[in-house]
């Protein structure tokens, strides 16, 4: 099960091979956002507060195309001799 922090692995599409961490999920569409993969230009109308422009920012990428990666543990149980 894919979890928000998890690492995951690009199966299809542009950012295919690629890794990164999973930073939001949403349940409702079975999709998930990767750091940094699927960027796409996001045009931003300019108010008071905030400049407007063209930003990149991570779009959402469905559930079957990511894969999880389980990090190997470094701490081996060593069986107690009888």
């Amino acid at each position: 099960m894919i979890k928000k922090g998890l690492k995951v692995k690009v199966l299809t599409g542009k950012d295919k091979n690629k890794e990164g961490e999973v930073i939001e999920i949403n349940r409702q569409s079975n999709r998930a956002k990767v750091k940094e993969l699927n960027m796409v230009k996001k045009h931003i109308k300019t108010t008071k507060e905030k400049k407007g422009g063209i930003v990149s920012k991570e779009n959402f990428i469905h559930m079957s195309n990511l894969k999880l990666i389980v990090e190997k543990s470094k701490n081996k149980k060593t069986e107690a001799k009888k």
